[in-house]
This record gives structure tokens, sequence and C-alpha cells, in this order.
């Protein structure tokens, strides 16, 4: 007898959806999010809509107001400052864990995951920079990540990356990645592997710190210019 394949979790998919569209700049910063509206684009009924904005809530993209619906959480100088430090900070805690935890084959996926960055030698349109470089970037950070071996850990990273994650799409934006562009950051890549192999903790943690640190001049300079202090 077969049996139907299960459908997906609706509140699941309206959940990635909406969060992407925050992400990518489709809904502005305090924007109302009119449940009409999100019905008609995201083809779903409201019971799966409210439990995807309810989570939206808790990663801190919406803020719920009471007895109006919900809104794009606000951006904000201080927040992007306060959100990219900490993680950094704790880049920076991970890395140093992992170095001293991590094994060979921790070792061997660090170097698989920069061999393959270090292809993009060019990149021609936004999409492809960010759908084509940046997937390889973000696995290249978290093969490094990886070998600190703590669960928790990771779970706050990931928690600080989502939200940093609408900030660091204005870098990306913004950001031209010509081939020399793309060769420095080549040579970042390149320099915080040669750290980490020497197993040099301080060095390595450090290194990690500044260069997650890049994009927050370009940032406050976008945020800026949309008079978002």
């Amino acid at each position: 007898m077969e049996h139907d394949a299960p459908r997906p979790n609706l509140a699941i998919s309206a959940y990635r959806a909406l969060k992407h569209d925050i992400i990518r700049g489709r809904y502005a910063p305090e924007e109302k999010l009119l449940m009409s509206r999100l019905k008609e684009y995201y083809g779903a009924s409201t019971g799966p809509l409210r439990e995807a904005l309810s989570q939206l809530v808790a990663d801190r993209l919406v803020i719920a107001i009471s007895q109006r619906g919900y809104r794009v959480a606000p951006m904000s100088l201080a927040e992007l400052n306060d959100i990219y430090d900490a993680r950094a900070q704790l880049e920076g805690l991970i890395l140093s864990l992992a170095i001293e935890r991590g094994d060979d084959d921790w070792e061997a996926n660090v170097l698989a995951t920069a061999h393959r960055l270090a292809k993009v030698t060019e990149v021609s349109s936004p999409d492809e920079l960010l759908d084509g470089w940046d997937l390889r970037h973000k696995a290249f950070h978290t093969a490094i990540a990886s070998g600190c071996n703590s669960p928790h850990l990771l779970q706050m990273r990931n928690t600080l990356f989502d939200q940093v994650e609408r900030y660091r799409h204005l870098w990306l934006q913004e950001t031209v990645m010509s081939p020399q562009a793309l060769e420095i950051k080549r040579q970042e890549h390149a320099a915080l592997v040669d750290v980490i192999l020497a197993r040099d903790t301080e060095q390595a943690a450090n290194l990690m710190r500044d260069h997650l640190m890049t994009p927050v001049p370009v940032i406050t300079r976008v945020l800026k210019a949309r008079d978002i202090n």
C-alpha cells in the first residue's frame, strides 16, 4: 500500500521564507507586517504565519505589538556594534577551543573549505556573491567553529549569526567583490588557516576578531545614509 508523502510543516516553511525576506531587506526596519498581505504573498493561513512570526520574535527579527500585530525589528548603530562585538568575541573563544580540541579530521575540513572558498576568484553579480561566494564563506567559518566540540557554544554562535545577518547583508550589498577584493579576502583567510594549523591560539583569536569586524565601517555608513542612528 502506497502512502502519500508527508506534507511539509507549513509553519516552518513560512518561517524560513519570512526570515529570508527580512534578512534580504524585502521588509524595512519597523515596517508593519500585515497578516492579510503575508497570507496572500506566502500562500499560508493565519495559524502557520502566527507560529512563524512568534519564532521570528524569539530570533529578535520581529517585534510583537500588543493587540496591534507585528513589525520588523528596528536597526540601530548601537545594536550593530553590540552584535558584531559579541560575535567577534564569541568566535575568538570558539576558535581557541577548536585549536585546543580539534583533531586531524577537523584540520582537513578547515583546509578543504578554505580551498573551495579560494577557488572563487570572480563574482559577476550580487546574486552570485550572495549565493556562491558567501555560502562557501559561511562553510569555511562553520568548519573552523566545529572543532570546539561544544553544542551549547555552537548554538549561541548560530543565534548571534542570525541576528547579525540582517546587518551583514547590507555589507554584502554594498561590497564590490572585484578580483582584487576577493584576493584580499583570500589572503585574510589563508593567514587565518596558517595560524590555525600552527596551533597559535592567541594570534588566531586576534585575527578572527579583526576579520569579523571588517564590515562594521561599511554598514555604519549605509545605516547613516538611511538616517538610522
